[in-house]
Protein backbone atom coordinates (compact mmCIF):
# COMPACT_ATOMS: atom_id res chain seq x y z
CA UNK A 1 0.00 0.00 0.00
CA UNK A 2 1.34 3.43 -0.96
CA UNK A 3 1.21 5.63 2.14
CA UNK A 4 1.68 8.85 0.11
CA UNK A 5 -1.25 8.29 -2.28
CA UNK A 6 -3.74 10.19 -0.06
CA UNK A 7 -1.51 13.23 0.45
CA UNK A 8 -1.86 16.58 -1.24
CA UNK A 9 0.75 19.35 -1.46
CA UNK A 10 0.99 21.58 1.60
CA UNK A 11 1.96 25.25 1.38
CA UNK A 12 2.31 27.62 -1.52
CA UNK A 13 3.82 26.83 -4.89
CA UNK A 14 7.28 28.41 -4.65
CA UNK A 15 9.10 26.99 -7.66
CA UNK A 16 8.36 24.84 -10.68
CA UNK A 17 10.83 23.43 -13.21
CA UNK A 18 11.55 20.45 -15.48
CA UNK A 19 14.15 17.78 -14.74
CA UNK A 20 16.46 17.69 -17.76
CA UNK A 21 19.07 15.19 -19.03
CA UNK A 22 21.90 17.49 -17.86
CA UNK A 23 20.61 17.01 -14.28
CA UNK A 24 21.29 13.25 -14.20
CA UNK A 25 23.91 11.31 -12.28
CA UNK A 26 26.08 8.47 -13.61
CA UNK A 27 23.12 6.04 -13.38
CA UNK A 28 20.85 8.23 -15.50
CA UNK A 29 18.67 9.27 -12.56
CA UNK A 30 18.16 12.89 -11.55
CA UNK A 31 21.03 13.87 -9.27
CA UNK A 32 19.95 14.38 -5.65
CA UNK A 33 22.09 17.51 -5.40
CA UNK A 34 20.10 19.11 -8.21
CA UNK A 35 16.86 18.40 -6.40
CA UNK A 36 18.33 19.71 -3.13
CA UNK A 37 19.25 22.99 -4.84
CA UNK A 38 15.69 23.37 -6.20
CA UNK A 39 14.35 22.86 -2.68
CA UNK A 40 16.75 25.47 -1.30
CA UNK A 41 15.58 27.97 -3.92
CA UNK A 42 11.92 27.27 -3.13
CA UNK A 43 12.55 27.58 0.61
CA UNK A 44 14.37 30.85 0.00
CA UNK A 45 11.34 32.26 -1.82
CA UNK A 46 9.14 31.45 1.19
CA UNK A 47 11.70 32.78 3.69
CA UNK A 48 12.14 36.03 1.72
CA UNK A 49 8.38 36.57 1.73
CA UNK A 50 8.28 36.08 5.50
CA UNK A 51 11.37 38.18 6.23
CA UNK A 52 10.72 40.93 3.65
CA UNK A 53 14.35 40.84 2.56
CA UNK A 54 17.56 38.90 2.22
CA UNK A 55 17.97 35.45 3.77
CA UNK A 56 20.71 32.86 4.09
CA UNK A 57 20.32 29.10 4.38
CA UNK A 58 21.91 27.95 7.63
CA UNK A 59 20.79 24.32 7.96
CA UNK A 60 19.04 21.42 6.35
CA UNK A 61 17.25 20.01 9.35
CA UNK A 62 15.78 16.98 7.58
CA UNK A 63 15.37 15.64 4.09
CA UNK A 64 13.97 12.45 2.62
CA UNK A 65 14.10 11.28 -0.98
CA UNK A 66 10.83 9.35 -1.29
CA UNK A 67 10.53 8.61 -5.01
CA UNK A 68 13.07 8.92 -7.86
CA UNK A 69 12.79 11.89 -10.20
CA UNK A 70 12.89 11.09 -13.91
CA UNK A 71 14.06 13.15 -16.85
CA UNK A 72 11.11 15.16 -18.10
CA UNK A 73 9.28 15.26 -14.77
CA UNK A 74 7.78 18.64 -13.98
CA UNK A 75 8.59 19.23 -10.34
CA UNK A 76 6.62 21.62 -8.17
CA UNK A 77 8.07 22.79 -4.87
CA UNK A 78 5.61 23.83 -2.17
CA UNK A 79 6.74 25.54 1.02
CA UNK A 80 5.46 27.09 4.22
CA UNK A 81 6.83 28.55 7.46
CA UNK A 82 6.68 25.98 10.26
CA UNK A 83 7.92 28.42 12.90
CA UNK A 84 9.97 31.56 13.20
CA UNK A 85 12.20 32.99 15.88
CA UNK A 86 13.85 36.38 16.26
CA UNK A 87 15.76 36.10 12.98
CA UNK A 88 15.38 32.47 11.88
CA UNK A 89 12.65 30.55 10.09
CA UNK A 90 12.06 26.81 9.77
CA UNK A 91 10.60 26.19 6.31
CA UNK A 92 8.92 22.94 5.25
CA UNK A 93 9.43 22.09 1.57
CA UNK A 94 7.65 19.39 -0.41
CA UNK A 95 8.52 18.44 -3.99
CA UNK A 96 5.76 16.94 -6.12
CA UNK A 97 5.79 15.55 -9.66
CA UNK A 98 3.04 17.29 -11.62
CA UNK A 99 3.78 16.60 -15.30
CA UNK A 100 1.06 14.04 -16.05
CA UNK A 101 -2.38 15.59 -15.53
CA UNK A 102 -3.94 12.15 -16.23
CA UNK A 103 -2.35 10.84 -13.03
CA UNK A 104 -2.52 12.15 -9.46
CA UNK A 105 0.39 14.25 -8.26
CA UNK A 106 3.03 12.23 -6.42
CA UNK A 107 5.34 13.41 -3.69
CA UNK A 108 9.04 12.99 -4.49
CA UNK A 109 10.95 14.61 -1.66
CA UNK A 110 10.33 16.54 1.53
CA UNK A 111 12.54 18.44 3.92
CA UNK A 112 12.88 21.19 6.48
CA UNK A 113 15.40 23.96 6.01
CA UNK A 114 16.40 26.78 8.36
CA UNK A 115 16.96 30.28 7.01
CA UNK A 116 18.11 33.44 8.76
CA UNK A 117 17.09 36.97 7.80
CA UNK A 118 20.18 39.03 7.03
CA UNK A 119 20.93 42.68 6.45
CA UNK A 120 22.96 44.17 3.57
CA UNK A 121 26.22 43.34 5.37
CA UNK A 122 25.18 39.70 5.82
CA UNK A 123 24.51 39.98 9.55
CA UNK A 124 21.39 38.48 11.18
CA UNK A 125 18.49 40.90 11.54
CA UNK A 126 15.15 40.67 13.31
CA UNK A 127 12.15 39.40 11.41
CA UNK A 128 9.24 41.79 10.97
CA UNK A 129 6.75 41.17 13.75
CA UNK A 130 3.67 42.27 11.82
CA UNK A 131 3.79 39.31 9.38
CA UNK A 132 2.94 36.13 11.31
CA UNK A 133 3.02 33.78 8.29
CA UNK A 134 3.33 30.39 9.92
CA UNK A 135 1.72 26.98 9.67
CA UNK A 136 -1.93 26.95 8.66
CA UNK A 137 -2.02 30.63 7.62
CA UNK A 138 0.46 29.94 4.84
CA UNK A 139 -1.01 26.56 3.90
CA UNK A 140 -4.46 28.08 3.46
CA UNK A 141 -3.10 31.13 1.67
CA UNK A 142 -4.17 33.58 4.36
CA UNK A 143 -1.63 36.14 5.49
CA UNK A 144 -1.87 37.42 8.98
Amino acid sequence: MDLTSHRTPQGRLSLQTIAMPADTNWNGDIFGGWLLSQMDLAGSVCARQRSLGRVATVAIDSMAFLTPVRVGDVISCYSYVVRSGRSSMLIAIEVWETSDRQQPERILTEGRFTYVAIDEQGHPRALPTDIPLTGEAVISGKSG
